[in-house]
């Protein structure tokens, strides 16, 4: 019975975090990003009404940064995007 609790109330957690780890935007590029993760990143290098989108890559290859509007703006649920 216990075990069963414990993974109801798991699952609502991870459903009410989620939502919001994956609308934040970052002001700076994060450092380590894990392979095809993405987050958002408002530091100015995009025009009025654009963020940046910057998504892992695997070891070897450049990270993909693209400009897009911040209403197509969502995140990947990666780790952390803070």
């Amino acid at each position: 019975m216990r075990v069963r609790v414990s993974a109801m109330l798991g699952v609502l957690l991870f459903a009410c975090v989620t939502p919001t780890a994956a609308r934040s935007i970052r002001t700076s590029e994060p450092l380590v990003l894990a392979p095809y993760e993405s987050a958002l990143v408002d530091d100015g290098s995009c025009s009025a009404g654009k963020i940046l989108k910057v998504t892992g890559a695997i070891r070897g290859l450049r990270r993909k940064k693209s400009c897009i509007g911040v209403g197509d703006a969502q995140a990947s649920l990666g780790t952390s995007l803070q």
